[in-house]
């Protein structure tokens, strides 16, 4: 079967399109400041006021953050490098409840928020 330049067009419009990544603009997330390292190695006891000294520990290192949700989804937090102040106030809640603001990403089955506020 023989395709026209239309078609391949078309084709590759919409691999594209699919290999992009997602992304949603201003989504609000809340949940707990976790730091991934210790919640990916253990999730059953890396959370709540007990992990906290080793959360901020982590995050003063420079290993990644997350929030972890009440539904379990976990969401990378990422520095708007325009905006370092937001993900800094993120960081500063680890191991707390926080409200993240800022665009939903998801590349390869990783999601993630790009911090632009942080209550």
């Amino acid at each position: 079967m023989r395709r026209g330049i239309r078609g391949w067009a078309a084709l590759a419009t919409a691999l594209l399109v699919a290999a992009a990544p997602a992304a949603w603009a201003g989504d609000k997330v809340t949940g707990e400041v976790i730091d991934m390292s210790c919640y990916l190695h253990h999730p059953e006891t890396s959370t709540g006021n007990s992990h906290r000294k080793c959360a901020e520990t982590c995050a003063k290192k420079g290993l990644p953050m997350g929030l972890l949700t009440s539904d379990k989804q976990v969401y990378l937090l990422l520095e708007d490098h325009d905006n370092p102040k937001a993900y800094a106030a993120a960081l500063a809640k680890a191991a707390q409840q926080a409200t993240v603001e800022g665009d939903k990403v998801n590349v390869g089955g990783v999601q993630g928020i790009v911090v632009e506020s942080a209550e």
